[in-house]
């Protein structure tokens, strides 16, 4: 699979308008964000690319007043993952776990330490949306739970919800590409109660979760949440991201509508992580 590299340069620099910006390109199929000085590097697969949508996007009336122009250009599959590569550093999340590739050392000191080959997967941890996910979940009664890790990208989610002692986790993605690290990333950690499937919410009829974590973007969560609640079990706990702070007072009201009821809300920078128990 091709992608293209898009350049988006924002006059004037903010993070607040960066993240914005890649809050919304998230929701046009963008999977993986690099920040520079003056902007963001944003990186879609190939089919999805649609630059009349981009400059739709950033002529928007949020960016009223901020000058946005981008530049793309068309990456084969070896020379992006030699880059994804050379820039991938270790994530720690706290104490509790390290994020690694395998051609990092290891380090002592920290609860986990999970092994994650970096390619073209969204969630490898860097970014602010994984890492309060990866956090939550050690704050989440784990062991001997059914969990659901939606939208799995590499597959992290499951595999730290698995060595928290998870009976039993299913992971899907509708990324060819995310499906197939997911399952390499899986076997290199060893573990064994991860099922990894290609599909989206579709896949859901019929299975049934003690957690489920939803990482994705607020339309897909708006979208899917309903489906979400039918396949929690009772009392079941739905952990979500991918959304910014902002983003929060659209996701309640739907959450509510259906008997889901808000207990956690954590933050980092501008991004958001919402709990929601079934009632």
């Amino acid at each position: 699979m091709n992608y293209y590299k898009v350049k988006f340069t924002i006059t004037p620099y903010s993070q607040q308008n960066a993240e914005i910006l890649v809050a919304l390109l998230a929701d046009m199929q963008f999977d993986s964000f690099e920040d520079f000085n003056q902007g963001i590097f944003a990186y879609i697969p190939e089919q999805f690319y649609d630059s009349h949508g981009i400059t739709t996007l950033i002529n928007e009336e949020i960016f009223l007043g901020i000058g946005i122009d981008f530049q793309a250009e068309l990456i084969e599959n070896q020379n992006w993952n030699t880059k994804w590569e050379s820039n991938f550093e270790p994530v720690c999340v706290e104490n509790l776990c390290r994020i690694r590739a395998p051609f990092h050392g290891t380090e002592s000191g920290f609860a986990l330490e999970i092994t994650i080959e970096p390619k073209m997967s969204f969630g490898t941890g860097h970014h602010q949306t994984t890492w309060l996910m990866v956090r939550e979940l050690f704050n989440l009664e784990v062991r001997g739970k059914a969990i659901l890790d939606m939208g799995c990208g590499t597959g992290v989610l499951g595999i730290v919800a698995e060595k928290l002692g998870a009976a039993h986790v299913v992971a899907i993605d509708n990324d060819q590409w995310a499906f197939d690290n997911a399952q390499e990333n899986t076997l290199t950690n060893g573990c064994s109660r991860i099922d990894t499937l290609l599909g989206d919410a579709s896949l859901l009829k019929g299975k049934y979760f003690d957690i489920i974590l939803a990482n994705i973007n607020l339309n897909t969560l708006v979208n899917d949440m309903p489906i979400y609640n039918n396949s929690l079990s009772e009392k079941g706990i739905l952990i979500v991201s991918g959304i910014l702070k902002s983003d929060v007072n659209q996701l309640n009201p739907v959450a509510e509508s259906i008997r889901l009821k808000p207990f956690v809300q954590r933050h980092r920078d501008d991004w958001a992580l919402v709990g929601y128990e079934k009632i």
